[in-house]
């Protein structure tokens, strides 16, 4: 059986701005932070504790201590600075706690690795600290198995967004769009994002002519007796047009290139992170697709071929080129926004066509 894995947030803001803070990272999915429950004043709030105190769900035990609390979680921190340190986690870990926070210095890897392949067997959570979205990925991956939770300090919203689609945990809500016009529109640039991930039926790319409304495009894992398939290819669209990264933030698809990161989703919603190994700009006739989901209207240039497809409100897939007026095909919308270098700007007046 799989253990969740916990991204515990440590949030680096002050008292003013602790409650808003907490707020946003619960409504990113966030349910549990590295801080004193005393300081959560809003009771309508169902986030999580880990701190030294009776009042968290998770309580951090001094090294005197070692007694269960009713109801709760308990565990201890441990420095780890050789393999008798490890040692004495594990024996710690066998007379009754359910966590173990692990620090380590120079040293990361080898001594995590060590850690978790002697308690992996046992109901004891390993949970370590890292210092960025890149690191945390790296220790819930160490072993194939990972650590189960990682402390995090940050007052960035947007490193929050982005480590967690690095865990593969952030949802999108994708909804039914409904075709309104399809039209040739002549030559064009389309940039075609050859991802260093194998991506599977039903995973794609977010692209939109506006960062507020952008439409599933499927990977190129569909083959054909004209074409060999492209599991780790998106035909995204027009150079011009958005797609967004792991952090939140928008990108031109003429500013991607290898090594850049890219957002990939499922048909449910369930993104992740992909690296792009490289990108190729060419030369192709081109379609305006416009869409709508209530009030809002959005458009996609792509390129006018059987390969590119979109994925229906019923999982099928749809190649552009047999799209229909009245069609409906998954799309990603909200409230527009400004942007600013594909930062969000939420009080900027903006009007797109």
């Amino acid at each position: 059986m799989t253990r969740k894995k916990l991204l515990i947030i440590q949030p680096k803001v002050g008292k003013n701005q602790f409650t808003k803070y907490v707020n946003q990272l619960e409504n990113e999915g966030v349910t549990i932070i590295y801080a004193d429950p005393k300081n959560i004043t809003d009771k309508k709030s169902k986030i999580q504790t880990i701190y030294p105190s009776v009042n968290a769900k998770y309580v951090i035990l001094d090294n005197k201590s070692s007694s269960k609390i009713k109801g709760k979680k308990i565990g201890k921190k441990f420095k780890v600075l050789s393999n008798k340190d490890i040692e004495n986690i594990y024996e710690s870990a066998k007379k009754g706690l359910d966590f173990v926070i692990i620090e380590v210095k120079d040293w990361k890897i080898i001594p995590l690795e060590n850690i978790i392949a002697k308690l992996h067997k046992i109901h004891t959570q390993i949970f370590t600290v890292a210092r960025n979205s890149v690191e945390v990925r790296k220790m819930f991956s160490i072993l194939d198995i990972g650590v189960d939770g990682v402390i995090f300090q940050t007052n960035s919203i947007n490193e929050v967004k982005e480590t967690l689609v690095n865990l593969g945990s952030k949802q999108f809500d994708l909804r039914s769009a409904k075709i309104i016009d399809i039209k040739e529109v002549g030559d064009g640039e389309r940039v075609c994002v050859d991802t260093a991930s194998m991506l599977h039926k039903g995973e794609g790319m977010l692209i939109g002519s506006r960062a507020n409304f952008m439409f599933l495009v499927h990977n190129e894992s569909v083959g054909s007796s004209f074409t060999s398939p492209r599991p780790f290819r998106v035909n995204a669209g027009a150079v011009h047009c958005y797609t967004l990264s792991p952090d939140g933030t928008t990108k031109y698809l003429s500013e991607l290139e290898t090594g850049s990161d890219v957002l990939v989703l499922d048909s449910k919603g369930k993104a992740r992170r992909a690296a792009i190994g490289r990108c190729k700009i060419e030369r192709r006739p081109m379609l305006l697709i416009k869409a709508k989901i209530g009030d809002e209207i959005g458009g996609i240039i792509a390129q006018d071929a059987e390969t590119i497809r979109f994925v229906k409100s019923n999982g099928h897939l749809v190649s552009v080129t047999h799209l229909k007026k009245g069609d409906s095909v998954l799309a990603f919308s909200k409230s527009a926004t400004g942007r600013h270098f594909g930062m969000e700007v939420s009080d900027e007046y903006i009007l797109e066509k």
